[in-house]
This record gives C-alpha cells, structure tokens and sequence, in this order.
C-alpha cells in the first residue's frame, strides 16, 4: 500500500467484505443467491402498472432491469468507489460508450485523453464522428491548461489516469476544477487503480468506469464493465442504460460479487508484486525504461502519491534496442508470463505493444520495443527466473 497508510484502507477492507451483502433476505445465505430471471410476477394488476415507480430503483420488476444479484453487485461498487450509484454493463467498452452517449448530442466537442485505451479512442473516432460530435485529444499531461481547449459546445473531458501502455499519470483535481467552472462533464476511466487505490469523485470527477473484466472480478473469467456516477449525474447515466438495454448475466453477477469479497487482499498482492518486478527490472541493462508511476524516478510519481492509494500491477518497460528476432525469442519463451490481452487476473501476462499507432496529440518516440506486464500471484521468484531466462535468450 501507499506509504501514508491512508486511513480509509481498513474501511475499504471492511467495506468489500459487507457491501451489497443482503443476508437476511435470503434466509441468511451470506452470498446473495445467483437469480436466474426474466419475466417477474406480480401479486396483482395495480402492482403491475406501477412497477416502473422511480422511488424504488432495485425493484425486481423484470430481468432485463436487474435482479437481487446485481443489484447487489452495483451497490458494493458504489460504496467502494464512493459514487451516488452504480450500474454494470456488459464490458468495460459498453462501459465507456455509455457514459460518453448519456452526455453527447450531434453538435458538441468531446476532449478526450491521448493515452486511452485504444478501443475508447476508435469509438470516439468513429461512432462519435458517424454522429457529428467533435473529438479532440489532449495531452494527458496537460493538467490546469487544459482551459485552453475548452469550446463553448464542450459537453465532455474523458480522462484515463494512468494512462493506457505508457502509463501517464493525469493532473485530475486541475482538471476537474476547470470542466466544473465551465459545467463541463469529466468520466475517468479508473479500471488500473480500481475503487480501492483512487477515490475519483473525492477529486471532483463526475463520472467513473470501469472494465470490470479485470481487478473486480479478478479470475479472467468474466466480460463485465460498469459505471458509477455522482448524484448530479445518475439521472442522465441511468436512462441511456436503460435505452441501451443493458444487462449481465446473472452467473457473471455472482462471480464478480464473490471476487470483490477479496479484491484488497489480491490488490495488496499484486502491488507488492508488480512494485518488485519493476524495480529488478530498472537495474537490468537490457531495460532503457520502466514506466511505473509508483517508482520515484517515474515523471508521474509526484502525482501519484498525492492522489492515489495504491498501485495495480499493470506497467510497462521500454527495452534497450534489439532486433525484433530476438525480442520474439524472448517473449515466446516465456512459460509464466502468458502472452494474452486484458489483465488483472491471477496469472502473469507479458505483450509487445505500440504506442505510437494510438497518438494524435502527442507522439511516442523510443528506439526500443515496449512490452506491457501484468504482474500476476505466482512466485515472485519464479517470475524473476522466468524473465532472467528471457532476457538470457534476448541477448542470445
């Protein structure tokens, strides 16, 4: 964990273990049972017209619209995130898009970060354009000044902190003091530090989404995402899923709940774990740079320790150059570090990837290949043997 021991860590703690646990109306069952649902029954017809009353959000009134399951399932996600409200979605992209449409309209201008992840960026360049709605990156380092940018039709900052490969940590509390001067919506993307290690809407942000995919359910055996919004911003969030006709399916709902049951502990686990790699990493010659804004030479570090509470095990080294045989011997060889997308499941993951092919704003120059980590749970020790072995093979 951070240094300063913050001292809502044991609330999290505590707070993943009792959130969105509804016991006592399940005959006591600790897990809320997994609720296969479509069609619901009503005790009779006026129960039936009034079943869209909006005074009571987790009625069960049809599947499509929840269930107990995940029902639950969001409000742990609120609490932990500390948002007004929270809704899941059927991937961490639906995630995104949603929360991009519920406050766009033909005619306004978005900003958007230049280091997202690269699916937000070809949703925004090609739904958002097919919908007339002006997309601009900025640098994701731009903090305060991005004032400069901001249109009269501005409806939207979409951020990312830290960014998507190369892990640029973003000035959000400048940011978000400028989108509220010009009532301007922000929506992070807060997937890498979960709920646990940033607090978006203790720094002004309105909106926050996440891929659930990874850290919350933790195994690499769900596609989910989700959305938590501020209470200014719920109403606008809540109908655009409900047009969209959103939903999980209910399995999915349970494993999830059940994984955040754990979620500070595998966190812990994999901090101490990608922190360790990143650092044996820094002193090896064959490694120009290591992006990982918990290490005190990271540009982002300052940042880093002022806003967040943790860090994930996800970053990037930028190897010293080498020919592309010699890095594909490399990767291919190793028998820990799998080579697959997504992260933040229990297993080790290790890809080449390219910048460079996703900047408009900014530009990615280093003469090296950059390899994406995931730093899973398995032996620290293994780990390092297995990326010794690798680098054996590169210098071959």
């Amino acid at each position: 964990m951070n240094k300063n021991d913050p001292p809502n860590k044991t609330q999290d703690a505590t707070r993943a273990i009792t959130a969105g646990r509804s016991s006592v109306d399940h005959h006591g069952v600790v897990n809320t049972p997994v609720y296969h649902a479509s069609t619901i029954l009503h005790p009779n017809v006026e129960s039936f017209e009034q079943r869209h009353d909006p005074g009571n959000r987790r009625r069960v009134i049809y599947g499509l619209l929840g269930t107990p399951t995940s029902f639950d399932l969001e409000e742990a996600i609120a609490q932990l995130e500390g948002g007004h409200d929270a809704l899941v979605v059927s991937s961490g992209l639906a995630a995104v898009n949603i929360a991009l449409l519920s406050f766009l309209r033909p005619g306004d201008h978005v900003l958007v970060a230049d280091s997202v992840y690269a699916w937000t960026r070809t949703f925004c360049d090609q739904k958002l354009a097919d919908l007339n709605i002006g997309v601009e990156y900025y640098d994701p380092l731009i903090g305060g000044a991005i004032e400069t940018l901001i249109k009269p039709n501005t409806r939207v900052i979409f951020l990312e902190s830290p960014g998507s490969y190369t892990f640029e940590v973003q000035d959000i509390p400048a940011i978000t003091r400028v989108a509220q001067k010009h009532k301007v919506t922000t929506i992070l993307d807060n997937t890498w530090a979960t709920p646990l290690f940033f607090k978006p809407f203790d720094h002004g942000v309105d909106v926050s989404v996440h891929a659930v995919t990874k850290y919350l359910s933790g195994h690499s055996d769900v596609m989910m995402g989700a959305i938590v919004a501020s209470e200014a911003a719920w109403a606008d969030i809540y109908r655009t899923h409900k047009l969209f006709g959103q939903c999980v399916g209910p399995d999915d709902a349970y494993a999830t709940l059940r994984a955040i049951r754990t979620l500070p502990t595998r966190l812990r686990a994999h901090e101490h774990q990608g922190i360790a790699l990143a650092n044996w990493l820094a002193g090896r010659d064959e490694v120009a740079e290591v992006l990982h804004p918990a290490l005190p030479g990271d540009p982002g570090h300052a940042l880093w320790r002022r806003d967040f509470l943790g860090a994930s095990g996800l970053f990037s080294i930028v190897l010293a150059p080498r020919s592309r045989q010699a890095i594909l011997d490399m990767v291919n060889g190793l028998s820990l570090f799998g080579i697959g997308a997504s992260w933040g499941g229990y297993e080790s993951l290790l890809i080449p990837v390219y910048p460079n092919q996703y900047r408009t704003a900014t530009s990615w120059h280093r003469a090296g290949q950059t390899l994406r980590i995931h730093a899973g749970l398995e032996s620290l020790d293994d780990l390092i043997a297995d990326l010794e072995a690798g680098f054996a093979r590169l210098n071959a």
